[in-house]
């Protein structure tokens, strides 16, 4: 049965209060539509763990650098609405613009430290507008719990550090990226690649395994396994790669070598589209 769609925050509140005199345990999933199997994953992690699950849908102004990429962002609300009708959800939130951010709006929401680097230095803004929008959903659905992706890691670490900084009464919960057959990443982005390309495309997680293997076995200097990367992600006809960085997994400081336990994070051009995708790196056994 497809869960009622609900646009108006009070609404949404008339039934969160039902759900909190029942005790009821409150999962949140918040995308921005477009679904595939990946935000499906969370949700089924949702289902598993709570009492009630609350999917919310918002294509947020606030974190595109672009305004192509905002206008070019797919709306597929009725598609969506029928991706999740087997899971059960007990509601989907699709609040308008104006009911999150109303007239007058002036509260910006900005977490230090993780989102100085990558993501937060080729998008200036974006982590800004990624963790005002968080934090808006948590209070408007009161969850208890809410579910994202290991896919996007640095914003998994933003919101944690923002819901533990800011005494929010939530837990994050972190799930694993879900990927095509390929190997690549799934993203709504990828449906705006050709076929061809969705299949290059896969090159990367490719090459990010391997890097990772050989940085974790043999100890070969970072500089050179990026450098002999960079080159297989270009012949692959990848275009700009905007970073493929090792880092420390705790706290992204720039790692030379994987002393610790480790993650590698990268984000490339194909076809116009901005893919991302990240993966474990062990501690090296030299």
């Amino acid at each position: 049965m497809t869960a009622p769609i609900l646009s108006n925050l009070s609404d949404l509140r008339t039934l969160r209060q039902t759900w909190a005199r029942a005790g009821e345990v409150v999962g949140l999933v918040p995308t921005m539509g477009a679904l595939h199997a990946g935000h499906l994953s969370l949700v089924a992690a949702a289902k598993e763990q709570c009492d009630r699950v609350v999917v919310t849908i918002f294509v947020n102004p606030r974190q595109f650098n672009k305004a192509e990429d905002l206008e070019n962002y797919p709306r597929t609300e009725q598609e969506d609405a029928q991706k999740l009708a087997p899971y059960g959800v007990d509601a989907i939130f699709v609040p308008q613009p104006d009911e999150v951010y109303p007239e007058g709006y002036a509260t910006n929401i900005s977490v230090g430290g993780v989102t100085d680097v990558l993501e937060g230095a080729f998008r200036p803004g974006h982590f800004d507008g990624v963790a005002t929008v968080v934090a808006k959903l948590f209070l408007m659905t009161g969850a208890d719990k809410a579910y994202f992706g290991q896919k996007d890691y640095q914003q998994l670490m933003l919101v944690s550090r923002m819901a533990r900084d800011l005494n929010m009464a939530i837990d994050v919960v972190g799930c694993p990226t879900v990927r095509e057959a390929s190997g690549l990443a799934m993203s709504s982005r990828n449906l705006r690649l050709s076929p061809e390309a969705l299949d290059r495309a896969a090159t990367l997680n490719r090459v990010m395994r391997d890097a990772a293997e050989r940085a974790s076995q043999n100890g070969t200097p970072w500089q050179t396994l990026r450098d002999d990367a960079l080159s297989q992600i270009a012949a692959a006809g990848f275009g700009e790669v905007e970073y493929f960085d090792l880092r420390c997994a705790e706290t992204l400081e720039s790692l030379e070598t994987p002393d610790r336990p480790a993650r590698l994070l990268a984000a490339a051009w194909m076809e116009g589209v901005r893919l991302i995708d990240n993966i474990a790196v062990p501690a090296n056994k030299i």
